[in-house]
């Protein structure tokens, strides 16, 4: 009915936009609506609708080109130059273990899940589930701007992405749901990892004169900062992509089978990298305080309704086994997770926000800090901003595992 990508963007623009009001409204309605229902799945699937129901042709439409070609290289370049790398080292060895041990929970879980289900039931890890697998691990190792990326990266078709996206929500909440039920049980947590929780007490006053110290008001100037930087470093990955991809094409064409022809895959490594090295020099890091991360997370949510307007909601219908797959990659992250915290004896604090900052990111990363403490959400965010800088990296390695445990299997 509607093919004006104009009038389509404006259609995903109210979407949107009604999620997030509704989301944080005090009405009691949308209270209990939310507790049930996660806005980020209803970003992915209102979208979707339109799509289903003969609205739109999503296939048809520009508008994910321009958000993954430019939205998303834009928002990595802010989320990765937010993060301060001596700040989230300076929260303790154990903090940073516990994080990097999820972040290999995930990348070993995907594997492991493929050869274990394998013996179980082949048809469910057949074909190209693997690659589909890819976009998982790129969301719960980084977030929506990585899993786009392996979605390109891997070639996943629309109809499997689907399932996915749906496999990773899902899973990811009812993950998140135990997270918030240990927070709750936070004492007995800690006397059974037997953890010293001083450093936890000190990361709450550090972190709340940190915030107050650098809040300010936003400028014009800063704005424009933030729009440099980003497109800016967006522009310059893209023209080392063009020439890179192409002389790697042409010079050793057998690389293929790794995505290194791939444009693509240049373009979401070479942002990433320029990101991180941007994100060494203070002024960069500056670009925070005048909300780098809160647009870069804008553009994130603008790429997934574009997404989710190319989604059969119907897909996962066809395959519900693939649940199976996301339960048991959970569990061997969750039960990786607890013999190290149990092993180092960290609290339960590092525990639940380095989980969640990988399968989570930092739209819910935050989330599970601050049903500790209020004061330790940023904590929450400076960790799901490692996991965006890593996640490219780790789902990419993750995905050439999973490639290769398919074809050990096959």
């Amino acid at each position: 009915m509607i093919t004006n990508d104009a009038v389509i963007m404006g259609l995903l623009a109210a979407i949107l936009g009604g999620v997030f009001i509704t989301e944080s409204s005090n009405n009691p309605y949308w209270r209990k609506f939310y507790s049930f229902v996660p806005g980020l799945l209803l970003c992915y699937f209102l979208p979707s609708l339109l799509n289903t129901t003969g609205i739109i042709d999503g296939s048809e439409s520009k508008l994910y080109f321009v958000a993954s070609r430019y939205l998303l290289p834009g928002a990595l370049v802010l989320l990765i130059i937010s993060a301060d790398l001596k700040k989230i080292f300076g929260l303790g060895s154990k903090a940073v273990i516990m994080f990097l041990t999820g972040t290999v929970g995930i990348i070993i879980g995907g594997p492991a899940a493929i050869v274990i289900l394998d013996f179980i039931n082949p048809d469910l890890v057949s074909g190209d589930v693997w690659r589909g697998l890819t976009t998982v691990a790129g969301s719960w190792i980084g977030g929506g701007a990585n899993q786009a990326a392996m979605k390109e990266v891997f070639g996943v078709s629309d109809k499997l992405f689907s399932a996915m996206i749906t496999v990773d929500v899902i899973c990811a909440n009812i993950w998140m749901a135990i997270l918030l039920i240990m927070a709750g049980r936070q004492k007995k947590m800690d006397a059974w990892l037997k953890a010293d929780t001083s450093s936890i007490d000190e990361l709450k006053r550090t972190v709340a004169k940190y915030e107050e110290e650098n809040a300010r008001p936003i400028t014009t100037t800063d704005m424009m900062k933030v729009v440099a930087i980003a497109f800016g470093l967006t522009g310059l990955a893209h023209f080392g992509s063009d020439l890179i991809a192409p002389w790697i094409a042409t010079n050793a064409p057998e690389l293929e089978k790794y995505s290194l022809t791939s444009g693509f895959f240049w373009l979401i490594v070479l942002v990433t990298t320029f990101a991180l090295i941007a994100s060494t020099f203070k002024p960069a890091r500056t670009l925070e305080h005048a909300g780098a991360s809160k647009i870069g997370s804008a553009f994130i949510y603008i790429l997934v309704a574009t997404i989710g307007m190319q989604m059969d909601v119907t897909a996962i219908l066809d395959n519900p086994g693939y649940f199976f797959i996301g339960i048991t990659w959970l569990t061997i992250h969750a039960l990786l997770m607890i013999f190290v915290a149990k092993l180092i004896r960290a609290p339960l604090f590092f525990m639940a926000v380095g989980s969640q900052a990988n399968v989570g990111g930092a739209a819910s990363a935050p989330v599970v800090a601050a049903a500790f403490h209020p004061s330790l959400a940023p904590v929450g965010i400076l960790m799901a901003v490692l996991g965006y800088a890593l996640g490219t990296y780790g789902a990419y390695i993750c995905g050439l595992m999973m490639q290769a445990a398919v074809g050990v299997m096959g």
